[in-house]
């Protein structure tokens, strides 16, 4: 798994635990819904200081958006909706 494919599974676990939408994410951190729709299908990346305004509106710092779970964990957030 890649860096983008793990950020991708970290973006959508982390927005789904604070119950948000894309568009409510989008939006806290200055971003398009279809953007933030990007990097949660790992169709993009995100430079880093992207990176950071989602964290500061997920309230995470950044490593929780690119640190690698446990194989578990991946494929249990990879099935999730």
């Amino acid at each position: 798994m890649d860096l983008k494919e793990v950020m991708a599974v970290n973006l959508r676990r982390l927005r789904h635990a604070k119950k948000m939408t894309q568009e409510e994410l989008a939006e806290r951190a200055g971003l398009s819904a279809r953007y933030v729709g990007g990097i949660e299908r790992a169709d993009v990346s995100a430079s880093v200081s992207v990176l950071g305004r989602i964290a500061e509106a997920l309230e995470v710092e950044a490593t929780e958006l690119v640190r690698a779970a446990p194989a578990k964990a991946r494929k249990k957030a990879a099935v999730e909706p």
